[in-house]
């Protein structure tokens, strides 16, 4: 079992890689304060759909990405402010974006 940090503290280390474990390929940690996954698409249009659905689940959750969006790609960076780190709700956040990408 994975000891969490308190609520006001970034997870670190293990805690941070079993988390990742549990989300689909693709996601990288940026100095284990952020959380990124850049996702690929043929055109504009599909990007921008995908930047959209993303962001529904962002006003669901109450927890807003970095979204980069060009030309056949977005890119998200999750963290949580509060923390300036990540906590389990950005893995939470991240699993639920896997499923639409």
């Amino acid at each position: 079992m994975t000891s969490e940090p308190p609520k006001n503290e970034p997870l670190k280390g293990d805690a941070l890689r079993h988390f990742k474990s549990q989300l689909s390929g693709g996601w990288h940690f940026a100095d284990e304060q952020r959380l990124e996954k850049q996702f690929k698409f043929p055109d504009f249009r599909k990007a921008l759909d995908f930047t959209n659905r993303v962001s529904e689940i962002a006003e669901q959750q109450g927890h807003h990405p970095d979204i980069f969006l060009t030309y056949g790609e977005v890119r998200l960076q999750i963290w949580t402010h509060q923390v300036n780190g990540l906590t389990e709700n950005d893995f939470v956040f991240a699993a639920k974006v896997d499923g639409i990408g």
